[in-house]
């Protein structure tokens, strides 16, 4: 079996939260369409562990984790006209995006604001951390996302 991987997801709290997701349990990660974080949703496999960002937020922060739960599919809501995630260039026959599931795994205490993340020099070298990065999937080392957890952990 393949080591786990992980990841961090991007969500603006007003579209949908970590509250929302531990309230329902699981959801799909509908609506992404950037090829890069595309072919990211591709690359995870059930099991992997998430890092859950609330972005466009104030403050902006890692605000607990998930899991993925169902691995990457086509994503449906691009065929649909009414949908905001609508793209007239993909098609059942022919899908261009995908999604995959996530399920509540935990959801810290606080927000582990952003600025915390950039004071911290193990942090070096994240993607999310990196300037100009917007992706809204993005690879995450072990490292890393163990050191993210344990300072969201971690009484402020």
């Amino acid at each position: 079996m393949a080591a786990k991987r992980y990841w961090l997801l991007k969500s603006e709290p007003e579209t949908y939260s970590i509250e929302q997701l531990e309230q329902d349990g699981a959801t799909s990660w509908e609506g992404v369409r950037n090829y890069q974080a595309r072919n990211f949703m591709r690359e995870m496999k059930k099991g992997d562990r998430v890092l859950f960002y609330h972005s466009n937020a104030n403050p902006p922060g890692v605000a607990g984790i998930a899991e993925v739960v169902r691995e990457a599919y086509p994503d449906s809501f691009a065929w649909d006209p009414k949908s905001h995630y609508f793209d007239e260039g993909s098609s059942p026959e022919d899908p261009r995006w995908d999604m995959v599931d996530v399920g509540f795994v935990e959801r810290f205490p606080e927000v582990l604001p952003l600025p915390v993340l950039r004071e911290d020099p193990s942090l070096e070298g994240m993607e999310l951390l990196r300037k100009g990065s917007r992706l809204s999937v993005q690879p995450v080392s072990k490292e890393h996302f163990d050191r993210v957890v344990k300072l969201a952990r971690k009484p402020r």
